[in-house]
């Protein structure tokens, strides 16, 4: 970009041109670098409006990253204003709603596109949860029952689109 003016206008312009320049073409760069180690074949999801900085560092953030090679945000606004697709994990708050097993209302998981024929997902669980437990040799009582109520309720809700981050939380009690 050249600008070419009076050298007092042109001063004055300076910062505020390179403010609007400078925070899109940062995030976009890194998306796009982002997108070339990764490749074309793989997902790059947009996570990061809880960590934005001032009020509209969200919306730039998601829009930017888009336009520099991810393909989606978790910022529901960002994704209405600007045509961007939505996507995201389990909220912690989520999460934490949940303080036992006795919670998961259904305990059916159906194969994709019908609701007969589904698995006792909650007992495969805990299946899978005493296995673990062995191998580590810990008692499973020392696990969080919440937590696991919480994953299995939204992987049962949402089994096409399951994505939780579970290195965030403390699976022991």
């Amino acid at each position: 970009m050249k600008v070419r003016g009076p050298l007092l206008v042109v001063q004055l312009l300076e910062t505020t041109l390179l403010c609007l320049v400078n925070y899109a073409s940062l995030v976009a760069t890194n998306a796009a670098r982002f997108r070339l180690v990764v490749g074309a074949d793989k997902k790059l999801v947009e996570m990061g409006l809880r960590r934005a900085q001032g009020p509209d560092g969200g919306l730039s953030a998601s829009k930017y990253s888009y336009i520099g090679g991810f393909d989606c945000t978790s910022n529901v606004l960002a994704g209405q204003r600007f045509g961007i697709p939505v996507a995201g994990t389990v909220a912690h708050s989520y999460v934490a709603s949940f303080s036992s097993l006795d919670e998961v209302r259904h305990q059916a998981l159906h194969p994709a596109g019908s609701q007969e024929g589904g698995a006792d997902f909650l007992a495969l669980a805990q299946s899978w949860l005493q296995r673990v437990c062995d191998l580590l040799q810990i008692p499973p009582q020392s696990t969080n029952p919440g937590e696991l109520a919480a994953f299995v309720s939204y992987a049962i809700a949402f089994p096409r689109n399951f994505l939780v981050v579970v290195d965030t939380y403390s699976v022991m009690m």
